[in-house]
């Protein structure tokens, strides 16, 4: 059997965890080196290797706690932080975080931020200050994750689509990206914004609202909102995100960005 099917094997308890454990150190080490990753884009449409999710899920089963030493931080845990960060050309400011198993591009740029285990940062983004990416997310390149931003992790079910958000996004402050919300490229999410697999996308630019779910296209540039709605008890306020307009087409996104920040008073 090959890694993929000896890790099924395992996931489905036909073969103990142990007996799997070089097939699933080769695949989180594949991880860790971008060789493998959880999701990726094919021909337009983003596809889950299940069988890696299983990968990390038995990864935790297998490993045992220890104590870890980076003077002059402690650390109890299953899993050691990733090394090698200045051959791959990685900034990562103390006391940020970036968990073994993580794949990070060069010139990548994590502050006092965390990126878990599974998760792909692409080259040229920021994970800003308390800016967190979860369990295999796949955050593009390019993108900016401002203060505090939580992208959520999805481990399990395995089939289920982790976090993504494509090149050349902004993601402002203190937002929430979870529940496998896609995040289209280019586009620009306000401060506050939160977006889960429920949350009403509303784009407003027309004559008429038009709603989606789970999915924020391209170069939509979204503020948080709020919608009523009627509850035995009375009308109450429900979080929505509105679509208020689009980012223009650039070949300078910087350029374009800051354009989008300023035409629409998005809040970041």
């Amino acid at each position: 059997m090959d890694d993929q099917q000896i890790i099924d094997a395992a996931y489905r308890g036909d073969v103990e965890p142990a007996d799997a454990a070089d097939a699933i150190h080769r695949t989180i080490a594949g991880l860790d080196r971008g060789e493998l990753r959880v999701a990726e884009k094919v021909e337009g449409e983003w596809i889950v290797h299940v069988w890696i999710k299983e990968a990390i899920s038995l990864y935790f089963r297998i490993m045992g706690m220890e104590t870890m030493h980076d003077d002059p931080f402690e650390f109890h845990d299953k899993i050691p932080l990733k090394s090698g960060l200045a051959q791959a050309n990685i900034r990562v400011v103390p006391p940020g975080t970036v968990r073994y198993g993580a794949f990070c591009e060069p010139g990548v740029i994590v502050m006092p931020g965390y990126v878990n285990i599974g998760a792909r940062v692409g080259g040229g983004t920021m994970v800003d200050t308390w800016a967190t990416v979860g369990s295999c997310a796949q955050i593009g390149r390019n993108v900016h994750l401002s203060g505090g931003v939580g992208i959520g992790g999805v481990l399990e079910p395995p089939g289920a689509r982790p976090v993504i958000v494509e090149d050349g996004a902004f993601i402002g402050s203190r937002s929430i990206i979870v529940e496998g919300a896609l995040i289209e490229h280019g586009a620009v999410i306000g401060a506050n914004t939160t977006i889960t697999a429920s949350t009403p996308i509303i784009d407003v630019t027309g004559h008429e609202p038009v709603e989606t779910r789970g999915r924020v296209p391209a170069n939509s540039v979204v503020i948080p909102g709020t919608r009523p709605k009627q509850f035995p008890a009375g009308t109450y306020q429900l979080q929505c995100a509105l679509i208020i307009g689009q980012r223009s087409e650039s070949t300078d996104e910087k350029t374009s960005l800051n354009e989008a920040l300023r035409t629409f008073e998005v809040q970041v």
